[in-house]
């Protein structure tokens, strides 16, 4: 690409905007190898990533047409890229679209059809792809940014399969400063998005070397006071007891509070192993597990991070411990007197965590002695974002940075909220930015003269993307905070290795080109059917991967009845309901930038079915059941019909007569605990508006997951088959209830020759149905003791103005109820 004299020193072609993208050999070199197959570029943090697939864009929009999609796993993301497009593309602007869940669904499908280049976050383009609303036929280029995240479940991988299957010239571009900790990581990426090649540049080439600049690191050590070391030796103490009784039970060999997570994750596995076997042994061992857990959290805050977020957290948890239905692990954990000590010493602690006063430090030397103008400091808690912003605010102009999605005792930022403090942070506005793993990766953030990271990441990718904040226009610095005899000392070493590991890979991947591909010709792209020498091919498109397999019979009572029993009326009496409305907050969209999978809520919806007959068959599933992978699985399959609605009853339509509750068994619990008391209603919903509805209980261990007694269990699962007239099925996992629906819905629409039809509202509450929701919100005391405390009572006004006395003289009602039914109803409201 030839620039022209005027533009000298700046790139030229086919849709480049001239005098905008500056000539650097090492973007062309890579684009060019892009340009020829699927390609994973590995280039450091701030040296262009983005230009090397706009130019493949470019080229390939000019020499093939069609559209260009290019995802990336953030909303501000998505935005940074397209605008960078629209100024380096001589494309108009309204053919450069972005897509994300702020968009509404029919929106996207119409901006689809006229888009040259959509910039997409990847659960909107999942959820479009099993929706049916766009295809990705004339796709011609797509580029995966971040692409190490390409494991898993995470929507990438679904996305790429459907592109090398669908795409008529598909050409693939992954992109990342940190693709993988090894080499089997890093094949798996190749693997999983159907990459053919490998090509990195380092920072020791000798044409990036040019374009960056020296970026010191520094590890700075702290000790921890004696009074932080009391707090922490006092939940340590808990935590050696507590492996003690698992010690006992077998499931680990030590009992040294400091033990790797990897060893209490086998330790797991073999209390999960004992649960199957139905012993008793791993149901004590599971909730003492749990304990251990809340326990190390605890210790973690206050050796790394403060003891403010040690107190914020201690707070959560004696909420947590007063709600109904609270766990065992909960309640032990706050009321062992070790733990009370350590909530003590917490409260009378008042002097500053040594890591809060070197930042002060390092950062007044780098404003003053250095003459710095900004920096960045990453920490791992929002709690400690918070503190760490209001301590630093008496010194520096400081701001914080964090996700989008509100948690416990912390409001999110918008997107809006979010552009706007970058931009203001690029405009010099205020000198220190304390932000969590939201800025971590790929975001514009400006050059920085310091780079703190309060705390060590565990991971190598992690810290790569840290560090690349700093060192891209002028000499840069890493602070890397280490209290030591901490677990920050583990999570340096694990990062350092790590880091280590996959420079030396990406070097060893560098000079064996030629094998890399041939290991991945052998795997990802057979698969994929792609073709590894020549992605511009349009010779020998692959077929779709083979059909699914047949569903292994599960013989549960009630599936024979779908096809055999002809009838179309509506069930008209079925009970009133006990609990509260669907609870759409629940499902809702929150759209949380360092959270993706909130992204997946964004007002879509997912249908599917298995069929084998040319007719296909149809699924109509509620949009937000996307939380699960069931839809997306189900619409992969040969046969496959989808419609995406917002339903009002049910999760899945199967045909006129059938509509699928399914709950998981935490959900199933939930509703018996007073968490979620929408379940009866639900399935009430479903019995006034279908024949046969269905309830679907999805997942392991439902007597021992939590602490019900079984007999409320086989009460409620009585109730829904006796007294609502749905048939209840159980499956094992969403792979269970993918076949389940799947052979449901065949049997309704092939065998029967029934159509899929929705239809049902949500039935207004009587009064005694609004009666008993007002009652059982008050302290969340749940449907059941509602019911006693309205019949004992005779209304609401005089359950709310009844004394503790009179409370204790319902049956089911105890001292903590009537305690916590007192505070709600008799407290001042502070708000």
């Amino acid at each position: 690409m030839a620039a022209s004299d005027a533009n000298a020193g700046y790139l030229d072609g086919p849709l480049i905007t001239p005098g905008f993208l500056e000539d650097r050999s090492y973007q062309t070199a890579l684009a060019d190898a892009a340009r020829e197959t699927h390609t994973l570029v590995c280039l450091p943090t701030g040296l262009g990533k983005t230009t090397v697939s706009c130019l493949v864009t470019a080229s390939r929009l000019a020499d093939r047409g069609g559209t260009a999609l290019m995802l990336a796993p953030t909303k501000p993301l998505v935005k940074q890229h397209a605008d960078f497009y629209r100024d380096a593309l001589d494309v108009p602007d309204d053919e450069i679209v972005v897509f994300t869940g702020d968009v509404r669904p029919d929106d996207r499908a119409d901006l689809w059809e006229s888009a040259r280049i959509v910039m997409a976050t990847p659960q909107v383009i999942e959820n479009d792809l099993v929706g049916n609303r766009v295809s990705l036929a004339d796709v011609t280029h797509l580029t995966f940014d971040e692409c190490h995240r390409a494991t898993g479940n995470y929507a990438y991988n679904y996305i790429a399969d459907r592109y090398h299957a669908d795409a008529d010239a598909p050409l693939v571009t992954g992109m990342s400063a940190s693709p993988g900790g090894d080499k089997e990581e890093i094949l798996r990426v190749c693997e999983n998005l159907g990459l053919a090649e490998v090509e990195v540049m380092t920072e020791e080439d000798a044409d990036v070397a040019e374009h960056t600049y020296q970026t010191e690191v520094d590890w700075q050590h702290v000790d921890l006071p004696e009074n932080v070391l009391a707090i922490r030796d006092a939940l340590n103490e808990v935590i050696t007891d507590r492996l003690t009784e698992l010690q006992k039970l077998g499931v680990v060999n030590s009992t040294d509070p400091n033990m790797s997570q990897k060893q209490l994750n086998t330790a797991r596995g073999r209390l999960q192993r004992l649960m199957n076997d139905d012993d008793s042994a791993g149901y004590k061992g599971m909730s003492i597990h749990a304990e251990v857990m809340k326990l190390r959290r605890a210790t973690e805050l206050v050796e790394t991070q403060s003891v403010e977020s040690l107190r914020r957290y201690f707070e959560r948890q004696r909420e947590q411990a007063r709600s109904s239905g609270s766990s065992k692990a909960s309640q032990r954990f706050v009321s062992e007197p070790s733990v009370k000590k350590a909530m003590r010493l917490a409260e009378e602690f008042d002097g500053l965590h040594p890591k809060f006063r070197k930042t002060r430090i390092l950062l007044a030397e780098t404003f003053g002695l250095e003459e710095g103008s900004r920096a960045i400091v990453f920490t791992e808690s929002r709690d400690t974002a918070e503190t760490l912003t209001e301590f630093l605010n008496e010194s520096f102009d400081t701001r914080r940075f964090v996700g989008q999605g509100d948690k416990e005792g912390s409001d999110g930022m918008t997107q809006k909220e979010q552009t706007e403090r970058l931009d203001a942070f690029r405009a010099g506005e205020f000198e220190v930015l304390v932000s969590t793993s939201v800025a971590e990766e790929g975001l514009d953030v400006p050059d920085v003269d310091l780079v703190l990271f309060y705390e060590p990441v565990p991971k190598g990718i992690r810290s790569i993307q840290r560090k690349g904040r700093t060192g891209r226009a002028s000499e840069g610095k890493v602070v890397v905070l280490i209290a030591d005899d901490t677990r920050d000392e583990a999570f340096f070493w694990m990062s350092r290795n790590e880091e280590k590991r996959m420079e030396e890979e990406l070097r060893k991947l560098k000079g064996m080109a030629g094998e890399v591909e041939a290991q991945l010709t052998q795997g990802s792209l057979d698969e994929f059917g792609g073709d590894a020498d020549d992605a511009s091919s349009d010779a020998d498109e692959a077929e779709a991967s083979a059909d699914a397999a047949e569903p292994e019979q599960k013989g549960q009572a009630g599936l024979g009845s779908f096809a055999d029993e002809e009838s179309d009326s509506e069930t008209s009496d079925g009970e009133t309901s006990d609990d509260k409305a669907r609870d759409e907050a629940k499902h809702g969209d929150t759209g949380g930038v360092d959270d993706d999978a909130e992204e997946a809520k964004d007002a879509d919806a997912v249908a599917a079915v298995a069929g084998t007959d040319e007719e296909s068959v149809e699924i109509v599933a509620d949009q937000r059941e996307l939380d699960s992978t069931i839809a997306r699985d189900l619409s992969t399959r040969d046969g496959i019909e989808t419609r995406l609605e917002t339903l009002a009853v049910g999760d899945y339509v199967l045909s006129d007569r059938v509509v699928v509750e399914r709950k998981t068994t935490a959900d199933f619990l939930d509703t018996l605990l007073g968490e979620d008391r929408s379940m009866f209603e639900q399935v009430g919903d479903a019995v006034r508006s279908y024949a046969r509805p269905v309830v679907v209980v999805e997942g392991d261990d439902l007597y021992g997951q939590r602490n019900v007694h079984p007999n409320a269990i086989r009460g409620a699962l009585a109730s829904l088959a006796v007294d609502f007239g749905a048939s209840v099925l159980f499956t094992d996992d969403e792979d269970d209830t993918t076949e389940l629906l799947a052979t449901i819905a065949g049997r309704e629409q092939e065998a029967s020759d029934r159509e899929v039809r929705v239809h049902g509202e949500k039935a207004d509450k009587t009064l005694d149905e609004q009666q008993e929701y007002v009652v059982s919100s008050i302290a969340e005391v749940g449907p059941v003791t509602a019911r006693a405390l309205l019949a004992h009572f005779g209304s609401v006004e005089h359950v709310v103005t009844a004394d503790e006395e009179e409370l204790l003289d319902v049956e089911g009602v105890g001292p903590v109820t009537a305690e916590r039914i007192r505070e709600v109803v008799g407290s001042d409201y502070a708000g």
